[in-house]
């Protein structure tokens, strides 16, 4: 139960691990978790994002997340403000997600706007998959977990399955998220293609960043993605799903941080998981050093990949056939009439056009995740300068070759016989 009341009325004030049992202690939804004795809540700020303040609270009777926002980038100070309204649209989205696929996030106990805060579950012994993956660990179920929720958010927050009215509302609430939409569109659509005051990059990549810069055909792609980003409400997104946005246990997965949700192409969240994924695959020689368990391991990546399409694709096409109530195809036109196949043909259209869709944005997520300004860890950890340069440069050649070549892939296999092709060959 979501308590939104208690502490608000007040003027926005970061909390610090000094102030927030005293500020949080009469909240009746944390001290159902915590107990009310303040004075016995452990308090540690653990945030290493890009834009947050985290807490963890913990007493004898249990353990909660505070999340709250700062009014500016906290990866780059004060010099780069933002508004405080983000926490609200993270609030809707999380809400929207659990009830399209259930058990997916985190549970919400208390959302303040005025404080631009969110208390939710504690999640233990989750950590954060990036870790996972440089440690050359697997996760049972990862990529059917990821698969479906996928497929429920994205169908399930679209014309195809949700009330015409109710998809409205909901698109014009979370197009309202104009100040991170702004951040996803320069950083990831256009600051990689030029000389952004923001970019930086391995030094070793200089003449295959000029390359790239100079490429006509990939800044015209990149282009044209943005656009379907900017234009294309087709359904809520989480935004910003990537493997630091996943929490996961050896047989849980969990995902976090929809801050950036909006409306947009059903390709782009699919697309940007893919893409770290694909950047993790080309990082292992920076983590793994053995090379038969390297090789292993990489592999096991690309079955990763491979599972959460095909495992999309299954999930999308149950929901297709079983909860398509919305505007868009319907039974109507087709099943009511006894037309079962022209069903079946619209929805292998509309999975084609996702797949080109995830394709062209897995690969500009590549691209803006080696060149413009938040990188991955995977690669920055790399102390091996060259090391790392030919680990990213071969993650750059997979990116420009999915963004422009986006609708001539027949299915995942040629897509993964090109990256095992790419990690095996100098990118230079």
């Amino acid at each position: 139960m979501t308590d939104r009341a208690e502490t608000a009325g007040t003027a926005y004030e970061p909390l610090t691990t000094e102030t927030l049992a005293a500020r949080l202690g009469s909240v009746g939804a944390i001290t159902d978790k915590l107990g009310g004795d303040t004075d016995h809540w452990d308090v540690a700020e653990v945030g290493d994002g890009n834009l947050n303040l985290v807490f963890i609270v913990r007493s004898d009777r249990g353990a909660v997340i505070v999340k709250q926002a700062l009014p500016y980038v906290r990866l780059v100070g004060d010099a780069w403000p933002l508004p405080l309204k983000r926490a609200f649209f993270e609030y809707h989205a999380l809400i929207r997600q659990a009830a399209r696929d259930p058990g997916s996030v985190p549970e919400v106990y208390h959302f303040d706007e005025e404080q631009a805060l969110i208390v939710m579950e504690f999640l233990s012994p989750h950590v954060i998959l990036r870790h996972k993956l440089m440690a050359g660990e697997r996760i049972e179920g990862l990529a059917r977990r990821m698969g479906e929720f996928c497929a429920r958010t994205l169908f399930r927050g679209s014309d195809l399955g949700m009330d015409t009215a109710e998809r409205k509302a909901d698109a014009a609430l979370f197009l309202g998220n104009v100040e991170l939409c702004d951040i996803t569109e320069n950083l990831v659509f256009s600051d990689p293609y030029f000389d952004a005051e923001m970019n930086h990059h391995t030094p070793g990549l200089d003449p295959l960043v000029a390359s790239l810069r100079a490429d006509s055909d990939l800044k015209i792609a990149a282009q044209e993605l943005k656009a379907a980003f900017a234009s294309n409400a087709e359904t809520m997104l989480h935004g910003d799903l990537h493997t630091g946005s996943i929490m996961v246990t050896e047989r849980e997965t969990r995902v976090i941080d929809p801050e950036f949700a909006t409306y947009g192409p059903m390709g782009f969240d699919i697309g940007m998981l893919m893409a770290n994924f694909f950047m993790a695959y080309y990082a292992m020689p920076g983590h793994i050093a053995e090379e038969a368990a390297r090789r292993e391991y990489q592999e096991w990546i690309l079955g990763v990949i491979g599972e959460i399409w095909e495992v999309f694709a299954a999930e999308f096409s149950r929901l297709w056939r079983s909860e398509r109530r919305g505007i868009l195809y319907q039974a109507s036109l087709f099943e009511d009439q006894g037309d079962h196949l022209g069903a079946e043909q619209a929805l292998a259209r509309r999975l084609a056009h996702i797949w080109r869709d995830t394709l062209g944005f897995a690969g500009i997520e590549i691209i803006r995740r080696t060149l413009s300004l938040a990188h991955i860890a995977e690669n920055d950890r790399i102390e091996d300068e060259a090391l790392r340069a030919s680990c990213e440069g071969r993650g750059l050649v997979l990116a420009r070759a999915l963004a422009v070549g986006r609708g001539e892939f027949a299915g995942m296999d040629s897509v993964l016989s090109l990256a095992r092709a790419i990690e095996k060959r100098d990118w230079a």
